[in-house]
């Protein structure tokens, strides 16, 4: 089994570098990839309430024989449901969807400052974790401006932000301003346009000197770079090879160069979160 090295928050909350993304496993196809990334060796499973498939991530985790203690399950609070009494009956029906005492951490998907109601959610989130429903809170696709304000009005600062990042859009402010504040950085789509960005001769040289796959290559990117990535995978193959990749040793020339693949426009789609609004 892979021994995964695990990045530490400032409340001294820590995740493994790779996790299990699960946006499209859903029903029972979706449960028993989540099985068996668990007896692989994963410990972070990574949901969303607008995934629509937390009753299959856990139903996953019921099947496993991890000791439930062990894992690290995380959800999302949708942004219709940021108003205070809403949020709440949320982060409740999440639980009782994945089947669990607690979620171990609940985030908020997305700011919708257009909106302004993220602080209110914010607010529910400290609430459900001095109630002991939710074990630790953070957010998602938060800029600075946005992590500033729920710390200034909440007094909590959050353990997680989870942004888009990968080598064409390598988000150095970002994790440079989360590092020095203890906040871990969590990048969705950490693969990016897959197909486009493995092809790329950089990764290809370094992945070949390696003796390692593309995909690997940028996963022990991130894990350089204290990021933890959560790539979806289905197949017990992709999970195998993506949990190896924690193993992986860059230099820091070689992850100099797979940044210097970033790119102005290197968003997937059209998601600024100071514009982007999420329901």
């Amino acid at each position: 089994m892979t021994e995964v090295p695990f990045f530490t928050a400032h409340n001294g909350f820590r995740m493994p570098a790779i996790g299990l993304g699960t946006y499209r496993l859903n029903g029972d196809a979706g449960a028993a990839a989540v099985t068996a990334a668990i007896a692989l060796g994963y410990r972070l499973i990574d949901s969303a309430f607008n995934y629509e498939n937390e009753g299959a991530v856990g139903a996953g985790i019921a099947a496993s024989d991890v000791d439930r203690s062990d894992l690290i399950v995380t959800t999302k609070l949708p942004g219709r449901h940021h108003e205070s009494a809403r949020a709440r009956v949320s982060i409740e029906e999440s639980r009782y969807r994945l089947g669990l005492d607690a979620t171990d951490l609940h985030l908020i998907h997305w700011p919708n400052p257009a909106r302004d109601l993220y602080a209110q959610a914010w607010q529910a989130l400290v609430d459900a974790q001095q109630r002991g429903t939710v074990r630790q809170i953070g957010v998602s696709n938060f800029l600075p401006e946005h992590l500033d304000r729920i710390e200034r009005e909440s007094g909590v600062r959050p353990v997680t932000n989870q942004i888009e990042v990968h080598p064409y859009f390598p988000q150095e402010d970002a994790v440079r301003l989360h590092a020095e504040r203890g906040i871990l950085t969590v990048a969705w789509s950490p693969l990016g346009r897959a197909g486009e960005l493995l092809a790329e001769p950089v990764i290809v040289d370094i992945a070949s000197a390696h003796g390692i796959t593309p995909a690997q290559t940028v996963l022990a990117w991130h894990a350089a770079r204290g990021t933890v990535s959560i790539p979806k995978a289905s197949s017990a193959a992709h999970q195998r090879a993506n949990l190896a990749a924690a193993a992986v040793v860059l230099s820091p020339g070689e992850v100099e160069a797979i940044t210097g693949l970033g790119r102005p426009d290197g968003r997937l789609f059209n998601a600024d979160p100071a514009h982007h609004q999420e329901l």
